[in-house]
């Protein structure tokens, strides 16, 4: 079984595993009353602002001048993707969803909900299926950067089917990637992969650093990481340290 890092601390705060993340969302949620759609609208907030000062310091891109294309899962890694979208659009710049088509149980209510959003602010989402997975190629090379939001702390196991071929689209497109949270395909506990993994630019990790990106041997694959405040209270902080 892989080794966790035993990193504590990054950033100036704590490192935690994919299972604290969970615990500690699900606390901000039910004890400190910040809605789920809250913290994913902040969380999205965060990803927009932050990849506009990418593009601005390392392509020379204004928001008006930026192509983004935003890769969505099903998950709310996806939904994260959405939020961020709808804002880059509302700074200026185009961006543009292809979001994985739902699987036999659906989408969750967040990213339906931000589907919804994302569509009436007028962000084009496009459903990506196997009849039009590979037509994401051209897609790609027309984009200054990528999005990667296809898989979150909670994705177990090797990426397939339509995921494992939109990341190996992505790696290949030679656009810089940020991913958001983790690299999809990198395990968030030990950094380690399976043969399927986003080689991103950047990763933008919400809210606290995960232990798997703290592995000498996944930081080829992360880039700069920098970890990004969605609003968590200061007593869950303090209790994330613990």
């Amino acid at each position: 079984m892989s080794k966790i890092p035993q990193i504590k601390e990054y950033g100036g705060l704590p490192v935690v595993t994919a299972e604290k993340m969970k615990y500690l969302d699900k606390k901000a949620v039910m004890e400190y009353s910040i809605p789920d759609h809250q913290l994913m609208e902040n969380a999205g907030k965060a990803l927009a602002e932050e990849t506009l000062r990418i593009a601005r310091e390392e392509l020379g891109k204004a928001p008006g001048g930026l192509n983004a294309v935003v890769c969505s899962g099903r998950g709310n890694n996806g939904g994260d993707g959405l939020v961020a979208a709808r804002l880059l659009q509302a700074a200026g710049a185009r961006a543009r969803v292809f979001i994985l088509a739902p699987g036999e149980s659906g989408y969750g209510e967040l990213v339906v909900r931000n589907i919804q959003t994302g569509k009436d602010a007028g962000v084009q989402i496009v459903l990506v299926t196997g009849e039009n997975m590979e037509s994401l190629a051209a897609e790609f090379a027309k984009a200054d950067l990528l999005l990667d939001a296809l898989l979150g702390v909670s994705a177990v196991g090797k990426p397939t089917g339509p995921v494992r071929r939109m990341i190996q689209l992505m790696n290949k497109s030679a656009r810089p990637i940020v991913a958001v949270d983790i690299p999809s395909g990198l395990s968030p506990d030990t950094g380690h992969h399976s043969g399927v993994f986003i080689i991103a630019k950047h990763t933008l990790t919400l809210g606290f650093a995960k232990t798997g990106l703290m592995a000498a041997h996944a930081q080829p694959n992360t880039g700069q990481i920098k970890v990004l405040d969605i609003g968590y209270p200061p007593e869950l902080v303090e209790e994330a340290k613990k």
